[in-house]
């Protein structure tokens, strides 16, 4: 039976970048069951675009409840068996979904997630990967734990995992992939496919990491839910507190630095508390 793919593309005022992700889905070899956009509220005529450009397309509008919201709300209106998430600013391979549901029924067991490597460009320019940023497959939660190593864009996710998960957490303005990531990989294993099949484009005004400082308190607030859940093996336990302990060390300090007291307090409480929650847990 033909397995049945949904791909999932939330924007927001992206009438000019969107085409370029959107004739990379009608371009896969693979045949794609449905294209499902969520528009998060564009104000640039993007929904008239894509009525006239592409009607074959689902279209599902709401409020400027940000990226998780709009992913969330493609997710339940899926009816795919898998869901390919895409951004509105990045593409993919011709052959990219072909290739990953190759690999998945060439394995010969279960799996729920499946990326893939990618190129990176910054306003117009190929950037060179950092060692750091090679993605890998199988048990990944320490290198989840990390950094942020699964890209949404090159993902292809079995829709029944949602249910087991839970979806992207709407609470988190940033990092909403890294605790999704967390959530998956301290439970599954990870299928990787080494090809470059999924492009990224980066430099945009309008991208998180531009929006807000201190990146790494969302991924304290990440860390903090994974461990608190209690579904951690032992190891995973110590890898997610060392991290979330060097974490609130580093913006503790950086409050310190820039005489931000308010922060520096909050961030210092942190900390005791999270040594006090580990001293007790051991004893």
């Amino acid at each position: 039976m033909e397995i049945k793919v949904s791909v999932i593309i939330p924007t927001l005022n992206r009438r000019e970048l969107i085409t370029r992700a959107l004739d990379s889905v009608v371009s896969q070899t693979y045949p794609i069951h449905e294209i499902i956009v969520v528009d998060n509220g564009s104000t640039d005529n993007t929904i008239l675009m894509l009525s006239e450009n592409y009607p074959f397309i689902k279209i599902l509008k709401e409020k400027r409840l940000g990226v998780s919201s709009a992913r969330n709300t493609g997710i339940r209106a899926a009816k795919g068996d898998w869901l390919a998430l895409l951004d509105s600013d990045d593409a993919w391979h011709t052959t990219k979904i072909e290739r990953q549901l190759d690999c998945y029924s060439s394995i010969g067991k279960d799996c729920r997630l499946i990326h893939t490597s990618e190129i990176w460009y910054k306003n117009g320019k190929l950037l060179n990967q950092k060692k750091k940023h090679k993605k890998l497959g199988g048990n990944i939660f320490s290198e989840c734990v990390e950094l942020c190593c699964v890209s949404p864009s090159s993902s292809l996710i079995r829709k029944d995992i949602f249910s087991d998960v839970g979806y992207f957490d709407e609470e988190l303005p940033a990092c909403e992939d890294y605790d999704f990531w967390l959530r998956i990989s301290c439970c599954e294993e990870v299928l990787f496919v080494d090809e470059p099949l999924t492009i990224k484009y980066g430099g945009h005004k309008d991208q998180l990491s531009k929006k807000y400082w201190g990146m790494d308190r969302f991924r304290v607030i990440a860390l903090e839910k994974i461990i608190r859940q209690g579904k951690l093996t032992e190891d995973q336990f110590n890898i997610a507190f060392q991290s979330l302990l060097l974490r609130l060390r580093i913006i503790y300090e950086g409050a310190k630095k820039r005489k931000n007291i308010k922060i520096e307090k909050m961030y210092w409480e942190k900390i005791q508390n999270w040594k006090e929650f580990s001293w007790k847990r051991k004893y």
